[in-house]
């Protein structure tokens, strides 16, 4: 299909509003600070399909990534799909999913995901994280304490003496590994579908050729190629729609 560059791209570079607050897809150089990760592999490359120049906006929070996404101040981003989200971004199909678990301390009488919506438990999530969204929704009961990014979810379950931190699964293994006296809840909560999206106010031809451009990555193997030279795990490639 042929591709509207203008409509795509208006200010003649392809800016990527990126996520750093999901280490699954996208992380900072220590040395340089250089962004690396999947989002940006997945942005060159769509860079490059359009034969234009990358601009890399950069994010700690997913939160902010999608209000610059939504108020065009970046042309398209990474996301997990969510309703709210959705009304002002045109999402494609997921690449990616990614599983969303609770931790607890290991002396916490929590045992199963059942015992979080209790009206004694704060949960901790990151502030506008898909986390924060699918949770506001479903908890009843539990009260939701809004940690600014979601790298920064344990510390503040530390820090504040909270009941339950909720996030990304490999971020909370990787917590739970360098402080003793956590553990991870036995099964996931959520399943995140980590898609790409446009502003709605490009039109719906912009939004199209973001979802073949999506489906041409999974179907060729660069997603999972791109997993795998990061080394992610524990989160699979999203099947064809």
């Amino acid at each position: 299909m042929k591709i509207d560059v203008d409509a795509l791209a208006p200010t003649g570079k392809l800016r990527a509003s990126i996520n750093l607050g999901n280490p699954i897809l996208a992380n900072a150089d220590p040395e340089t600070g250089e962004p690396f990760g999947v989002s940006i592999d997945l942005a060159r490359a769509f860079a490059d399909r359009l034969g234009i120049e990358l601009e890399l906006v950069v994010f700690d929070s997913a939160g902010k990534s999608v209000q610059a996404v939504g108020e065009e101040r970046a042309d398209f981003g990474f996301f997990a799909v969510d309703p709210l989200r959705g009304e002002k971004i045109a999402f494609t199909a997921p690449y990616v999913l990614i599983e969303g678990f609770y931790l607890v301390r290991s002396d916490s009488p929590i045992q199963t995901n059942d015992e979080v919506d209790q009206p004694n438990n704060r949960v901790v999530v990151g502030k506008g994280s898909a986390y924060d969204l699918f949770l506001t929704r479903e908890l009843k009961a539990a009260q939701i304490v809004r940690a600014p990014t979601s790298p920064a979810v344990v510390p503040t379950f530390l820090e504040q003496g909270l009941e339950v931190a909720a996030g990304v699964k490999q971020q909370l293994e990787a917590d739970a590994r360098q402080i003793a006296g956590l553990r991870l809840l036995g099964e996931r909560f959520m399943v995140i579908q980590q898609a790409m999206g446009v502003p709605k106010s490009r039109g719906e031809a912009a939004a199209l050729a973001l979802g073949e451009f999506v489906k041409e990555m999974k179907a060729s193997g660069f997603v999972a190629d791109a997993l795998r030279r990061h080394g992610i795990v524990g989160a699979s490639v999203a099947p064809a729609a």
